[in-house]
């Protein structure tokens, strides 16, 4: 692999990358062009063949890429050859729903305990997933854990990042509409519906606005 580092928006784009060619390989495709799997990703041929160069030759200049051969590549390079542990904090209706389904398309990722503070879902299990009580999740053992993700309100996800923390995760997805303040070595990955969905339709207004100036 090349020495030069990554970019976040090259790392972002590799499980993408990932996704599709899996599907390539088990419908028999064996070589494609960046041009034909930037159709496919919806990401220009020269983005593509940028990102790639990172790793070092990943493709041949008149061949393209071998499908089998960069799919085994990006499943080492984005860990998927061996088991992702994660936990999931706040079992409410989108905690629920991430249980329900816990990655049951991805083999290689898996909610293995939740956490709650509603007493009444203690012990209970949602997708196989035992739900615990959040007073102990500081006290916990969770060092073999990837990452947690959160799924509880505002006013609490600061106090079950840092209770998290204790227990050894490392690395966090959050649902939580709010920005958490974490040490540098804490990696954190905001998903926030609201913003996305506001961005989305400032795009949908802000392209037919010059369609319509054209």
């Amino acid at each position: 692999m090349s020495n030069q580092r990554v970019p976040q928006a090259t790392a972002e784009r590799l499980p993408i990358y990932y996704r599709s060619l899996q599907h390539l390989v088990s419908i028999g495709k064996t070589r494609i062009s960046s041009s034909e799997l930037g159709k496919i990703v919806q990401v220009d041929s020269t983005t593509i063949r940028k990102d790639f160069s990172y790793f070092g030759a990943l493709g041949r200049k008149g061949y393209g890429y071998n499908t089998q051969r960069l799919l085994d590549f990006l499943g080492k390079t984005l860990y998927q050859d061996e088991l992702s542990k994660v936990i999931l904090i706040g079992v409410g209706h989108l905690g629920t729903a991430l249980l329900n389904h816990n990655f049951r398309k991805n083999n290689n990722t898996q909610i293995v305990k939740a956490y709650d503070i509603n007493p009444l879902k203690i012990g209970q299990q949602i997708g196989g997933t035992v739900i615990h009580y959040m007073g102990d999740l500081a006290t916990d053992d969770n060092h073999d854990i990837a990452a947690a993700i959160l799924t509880v309100p505002a006013d609490q996800a600061q106090g079950a990042a840092e209770q998290a923390m204790a227990s050894g995760i490392r690395g966090f997805l959050n649902f939580s509409p709010v920005r958490l303040s974490l040490p540098p070595d804490v990696y954190v990955r905001h998903v926030d519906m609201t913003v996305e969905l506001q961005a989305l339709i400032y795009f949908l207004n802000h392209g037919i606005e010059e369609k319509q100036s054209e």
